[in-house]
């Protein structure tokens, strides 16, 4: 018997018997009752550090190294993580057709689940299991070719291998078109699973597809399947962020709110990407977002476990603040990448009243 099974098989009876019940029901519970939840940090950065090479498919690593995925896993939950989430971003049928491998969707989405599982059930406290389900690659009609109806059975295929491995929740992130979170929403309601959803606000405020955070607040407010939390993941900077999610607590004061920021701003550093947030910032980082309205908080790309650590320190030794002024952001955490769009336009406004 390998690793992977044997864990599943003692682990999960033992944890049941600890906790009791439904994961995913507890999470909902959890979620609501806790003052903050901590994720996970990166997929990719991490995993580059354990040699995957640009171009190849992460997902494939739940095959051919699950050792590597298990440590992977294993490194956010010992730096606190309360939840993590699967390696399963683009294991959906059209991303994985990039490889040869759109047939294997279903299968690859429930290994890595199974995997997730397996780590996440030897803790002595509750661990979440996120299922991910990044952006299907396409872009959605009218714009692009992808159809809502195969957009909806792409993601309730890779929605179905999470549950079916064992996840306890669905995790929707780096979205930039509202038609797919729409999408992704419709075939998540066919699943008996909770799940979140966040977006990546990477322009001047908004989404690549234009979404700004306003928009997508409006978004789950139209769909009858609405997500238990929802917020911002990846992007530009963590300052450019905590700016989103204040955004969002303006417009939805009352909801549960996701801070997934990147550690820092990427640079090209000897051929490879560096990204500049030390620890010490991620957990200026991880406070301000707590401050300013978020619940669940983690990292995205370049937050490695000794990000987390500091994160959950912080956490745990801060009290709740007020929400932190944008000036006081920038000072702590670094500039923002770019005016908003709202922002620019003033600018732009006020020049030309100056030239006249």
């Amino acid at each position: 018997m390998n690793f992977i099974c044997w864990t599943i098989i003692t682990c999960h009876e033992t944890k049941k018997a600890r906790f009791g019940g439904s994961m995913s029901s507890k999470f909902v519970e959890t979620v609501k009752t806790s003052e903050w939840l901590l994720a996970d940090g990166a997929t990719g950065t991490n995993l580059f550090d354990m040699g995957l090479m640009s171009g190849d498919a992460p997902e494939l690593w739940n095959e051919k190294f699950p050792e590597k995925i298990i440590k992977l896993h294993k490194n956010a939950v010992d730096a606190g993580s309360d939840l993590f989430l699967t390696n399963s971003f683009g294991s959906n049928a059209l991303r994985l057709k990039l490889h040869n491998l759109g047939d294997k969707a279903f299968k690859l989405s429930k290994l890595s689940a199974e995997i997730a599982r397996g780590v996440a059930d030897c803790y002595d406290r509750p661990v979440f299991v996120a299922g991910s389900v990044g952006p299907t690659g396409e872009i959605m009609h009218p714009i692009g070719e992808l159809t809502h109806k195969t957009a909806v059975e792409v993601f309730h295929e890779q929605a179905q291998g999470l549950k079916a491995g064992g996840a306890d929740l669905l995790w929707l992130e780096t979205i930039s078109a509202p038609e797919e979170f729409k999408a992704a929403a419709e075939a998540f309601s066919y699943i008996d699973l909770p799940w979140v959803g966040t977006m990546s606000f990477d322009t001047a405020g908004r989404t690549m597809m234009g979404t700004s955070p306003t928009a997508l607040v409006d978004l789950i407010s139209s769909i009858p399947n609405k997500p238990a939390a929802f917020g911002a993941n990846c992007g530009v900077g963590a300052s450019d962020l905590i700016r989103t999610i204040q955004e969002f607590s303006k417009s939805s004061p009352n909801e549960i709110l996701i801070a997934k920021g990147n550690a820092g701003i990427p640079k090209y550093v000897d051929g490879h990407i560096h990204y500049d947030g030390t620890p010490d910032l991620m957990a200026r980082y991880a406070v301000m977002a707590r401050n300013s309205g978020a619940k669940i908080i983690g990292g995205c790309c370049g937050t490695k476990s000794k990000h987390l650590r500091l994160m959950r320190a912080a956490l745990e030794s801060e009290d709740l603040g007020s929400i932190p002024l944008l000036e006081q952001v920038q000072l702590e955490i670094g500039p923002f990448s770019s005016p908003y769009v709202n922002e620019a336009k003033k600018r732009i406004s006020k020049r030309r009243r100056r030239r006249e």
